[in-house]
């Protein structure tokens, strides 16, 4: 009774491992573990144009005292996020400069995503 015990817990560990592997990634950025996406995010060919695309809007900097990294969430208020121009990709996200970095933004929560240099 014991082995057979032990042996279906083996099993369902042995299931629940690799669906658990693929819902998420975990990135961990200072103590903090962070989840990342996999929502499509501009295509590395894209980034050039979409930095430039940046500069030709004149998108406000915003400071904030906090170091920018993927993971961040951004303060609720005194930031203005921008949709993604359809032509640099089908994207959930919003993206704004801060601290004189372009990052991608996950709207609801604030959450950086990506940062592109």
């Amino acid at each position: 009774m014991r082995n057979r015990i032990l042996a279906l817990a083996a099993l369902a560990a042995a299931i629940g491992s690799p669906l658990a592997a693929q819902a998420q990634s975990d990135v961990t950025i200072g103590r903090a573990p962070a989840v990342v996406d996999s929502a499509p995010t501009i295509a590395v060919e894209q980034r050039p144009a979409f930095r430039e695309y940046v500069v030709e809007q004149r998108v406000p900097a915003f400071r904030i005292p906090d170091r920018v990294a993927v993971g961040a969430i951004l303060p609720e208020s005194g930031i203005t996020y921008y949709d993604v121009p359809q032509r640099f990709g089908a994207t959930t996200y919003r993206y704004t400069v801060v601290n004189g970095e372009t990052v991608l933004v996950e709207p609801r929560s604030r959450r950086i995503v990506e940062v592109l240099n």
